[in-house]
Parts: C-alpha cells; structure tokens; sequence
C-alpha cells in the first residue's frame, strides 16, 4: 500500500563520503525510494570533505548500493530517477560559508517547490564534530522551527554520564528535545519492533509476563567478528559502552515496560525511562559480582586464523578494553521482583547471534510418573532478531507410545517462511530514516533515557577503571566468552542458552 504523501524535504547528510552512508544510509534511502515512501518533492545533499562531482558521487554511491542494498536487482529500473535527487557538497565543516551554502539551498529548493521544506540534518560524521556542526547550523538560524526542521545523532551519545549530561544541555540550549533524534538502529529491526507486539497484541503472553511465571531473561548479542578495521574506535568504547549502554538496555526496556497507553512517541518513551529507572544500579563494589569482562586472544575461527584483540590495527599491544562483556540487571518494580536480567555481547564469538530467551518457571511435576520427569523441561520463548529470524515457543509434549514420557518440542513462527525472503523486509536504517521524515521519534532516544541509561553504566565503568584486568586476554575467538561469565550465572543455578548449530545452519 502506498504511504499518505509527506511534506517536501531537504536531507543533509554530513559525512556523504562517508562509510556508514556508503553501506546504510543509501542503500535505505534507494529502498525507501523503490517502496514510495519518500516525499514526491525530496533532495538529498552529501556533505564531504573527499573530491567529487555529482557525477562521481553518483557512481560511487552506485556501487554502494549495488554492493549493500536488499534491492540489487532493481538499479537498471530506477537508478537514474533515484541518482537525481542527491546532490554533493565538498564543504569545510567549520566554515561559516559552507552553513551559508546549506541556507542557500534550502531557499532555492523551497523556491522551486514554492512550498516549506522539512529540513533533516544527519550526523553521520565523528561524535566530537557533531555538537560543533549543530551549533553552526544555529549560528546560521537554520533548525528555527521545531515543526520543521531535525538534527540525527548516532551513536555513542556521548562517553559516559558526565559527557552525555553535558552534550544534552548543550544541544538543550539551542534545540527543542523534539528535534533531536538520537539514533539506535537496534531499534529499526522488524523483529526487535516485533517485540511489543508479541507482547501487547496476545492475550495469550501478557498475563504470563511477570516475576510470578517467569524465572529469568537473558540477552545476548554475539559476533563471530573481530574489530576488523574499527580498532580506533573501539579503544575508546569498548564492549560496555558501545553494545550495552544503547542496544541492549534499549531490548531490555521493551521486554520490561508496563503496557502502553498509545503508540504515541512520549508514551512508549516515558514506559521505557520507566524501566531504566528502575534498574539496581550496582555500587562499585558490587560490580565484579555482577559484571564480567573479556578480552579475545588471537586463535582459529572455523579453520581460518584470526588475530588477537591487541595485535588489531591501531590496538595498543596492552590495550585493557574489553571486547565482551555481561551483566546480570534487576529491574525493581513489583512486575519484575528478583527476576534476573542476563545481557552478554561480544566479539570473535561462536556465532553471530542476537537473541531474546524468556525462561518460565517449571511447572509442577507431581501429577507425571518419574520417567516423565527425566526429559521434564521448563517452558521457554526465545525471540531470534539475527542472522536467523524467528520466535519459538517450547512446549511439553508426550512422545507416542504407551508410557506417559515428555518431549519438550518447538513451535515456530519464521519470518522469511511468512513474509518472503531479506528482501521483502524492510532493513532498520529504512525504518528509522522513515520515521525521521514524518517526525515520529518513537524509536529514538529522549535526553533522559540516555542520561538514565549511563546512570546505571557508570558505576560498572569507574570500576573497571580502577580495576584493571590482569588475565587479559582471557577468551579464545570461537567460545562464547570466558569462563567468568559462565560462573556470572552458573552461580544461580542457569546457563547461557544458544540455539543449537544445527538449528543457526536452517537460517
């Protein structure tokens, strides 16, 4: 179905040469373009510091999409339609002449439409140049109205909560919170939206979802990957800040919140700061019972040898940083009373594999003869958001045959099975960019929500600055993370959970 026509609209993207625009940012626009999503009067001006015409530009973003979109299939039919509506400026970010260029474009294309344009600035440059950037652009009285006009931040939103606090009162001065979208494209996923609609749509699972019927939850987000050439970055982040203090608090908040009272952007937001605030922050020193760190050694991944941690490119040969790490959370309200939250990630793993398990308390077993008993399992929703995509649903059968013995078996709900293969789905950069176009922030990050969400990071960080680690490098690629983590929560009594290989191959 077509979507509703949309107000004209001027995307600038700061860091068109870039790569996140080269392999996402693109690509979705193409899709979005394919799909008819995008306003029938729409622009797209890259802003760079590399040497291109737009012709060069054109050609270069080509092969992005050629190389990255789920649509590869479809640039000889609507390239040349799409490729005229981005244009490229090479532009001194600092220079007051190049946000006097912007306000010149701005005019000429509402002078050709003879109609106001919504005006998107997307952040797609290094953390330290966007607030530089933003104030520019209010130096140049552009963004001057909320209705109109929208600043994109990625991720890290700041380095911890002292920086955070400060870049949102600093962006507070200048820009009304409405403007400001900051982005976690964890959120865009279909199967991580699908959450809340698994929960709030069936009646089936929203009385079961509490401290009374569910024993534990785990979250993980494993890469079989190294830093490859991010080892600069990542020297600066680390496994906490860059995987936990955004994407997996954000799933952990959608698996917790109280139910909405509307799909409106504040509602959904206020329920998850809700949960955030809830969380037990952990004293300092509470954190090396409740928090594992890892670092990847170098070793064999599926019979092809991959580098440590500390021999990667601009990796200091001690480098301390983590490249996993786990946590064990409690949220604090009376729906979620001493149920344990799990959340691990990392890097050189197993598998590539992000995962939701809600584990429900084993039913009483006293009605069955013992033999029932010796394949007895608990009844277990795992939601799979990627590489595979899928909830499964366990449950207790009896095996045919005349003694009454269990089988625990899965039902399956596959999302290439229902809804075609990758490329009918729409990626999360299209999602969020869509949203950003019409103005809804549902899935964006609001200044308190990041505030609170390195309020309950700082301390786990501050100690594990002032404790450094003396086993570094302590997990080798292909594992599921050191043995630390293991014990995290083998001391409750539970293990991680993984599906099985077998299982990841169907996908």
């Amino acid at each position: 179905m077509q979507a509703p026509k949309k107000q004209p609209t001027i995307l600038f993207i700061f860091g068109g040469s870039g790569d996140l625009t080269y392999r996402k940012l693109m690509p979705a626009l193409y899709n979005l373009y394919l799909d008819k999503y995008l306003p029938d009067q729409f622009r797209i001006i890259s802003i760079g510091r590399s040497d291109f015409s737009n012709t060069t530009y054109r050609n270069y973003i080509k092969k992005g999409i050629s190389e990255h979109s789920r649509r590869k299939d479809c640039l000889k039919i609507a390239w040349k339609e799409f490729s005229e509506l981005m244009e490229y400026y090479k532009a001194d970010l600092e220079s007051e002449k190049t946000y006097k260029s912007i306000a010149g474009y701005v005019k000429n294309y509402e002078d050709e439409w003879k109609a106001k344009a919504t005006e998107i600035y997307y952040m797609s440059i290094a953390p330290q140049l966007a607030p530089v950037v933003a104030e520019r652009l209010h130096s140049a009285k552009l963004m001057t109205d909320p209705a109109r006009s929208r600043m994109v931040f990625e991720k890290p939103f700041g380095h911890d909560l002292q920086s955070a606090t400060d870049l949102n009162i600093r962006l507070g001065q200048i820009f009304k919170e409405e403007q400001i979208y900051r982005i976690d494209h964890y959120l865009g996923k279909e199967t991580v939206q699908n959450i809340l609609a698994l929960r709030f749509a069936n009646a089936l699972f929203e009385p079961l979802w509490n401290s009374h019927y569910i024993d534990y939850v785990q979250i993980t987000a494993a890469e079989n990957i190294g830093v490859e050439d991010r080892g600069g970055y990542y020297e600066q982040a680390g496994a906490l800040r860059d995987m936990v203090q955004n994407h997996m608090l954000q799933l952990l908040c959608m698996l917790a919140m109280e139910p909405p009272l509307s799909f409106d952007a504040n509602e959904i937001r206020n329920k998850k700061l809700d949960v955030l605030k809830a969380i037990r922050i952990w004293h300092k020193d509470e954190v090396h019972q409740n928090a594992v760190r890892g670092q990847y050694e170098a070793g064999w991944i599926e019979g092809k040898q991959v580098k440590g941690y500390r021999q990667e490119k601009n990796v200091a040969p001690d480098s301390k940083v983590e490249t996993f790490a786990a946590v064990k959370f409690y949220v604090d309200n009376w729906r979620w009373k001493d149920v344990p939250f799990y959340v691990r990630t990392g890097k050189c793993m197993h598998s590539k594999s992000t995962m939701v398990t809600i584990q429900f308390k084993p039913a009483p077993q006293y009605a069955f003869p013992n033999e029932a008993a010796e394949t007895w399992r608990p009844n277990r929703l795992t939601v799979s958001i990627s590489p595979q995509m899928d909830i499964r649903l366990r449950f207790q059968t009896k095996q045919p045959g005349p003694q009454m013995a269990l089988q625990p078996v899965d039902m399956i709900f596959n999302y290439s099975d229902a809804y075609g293969g990758e490329d009918k789905q729409p990626e999360a950069y299209e999602t969020l960019l869509e949203d950003v176009i019409e103005g809804n922030a549902t899935l964006f990050m609001r200044a308190d929500q990041v505030e609170a969400a390195w309020e309950i990071i700082q301390p786990i960080l501050e100690a594990w600055k002032t404790r450094p680690p003396v086993d570094f490098p302590n997990y080798a690629p292909g594992s599921w993370g050191p043995e630390d983590a293991e014990a995290l929560i083998a001391k409750d009594g539970y293990h991680w959970i993984t599906l099985p290989d077998n299982e990841k191959k169907k996908r």
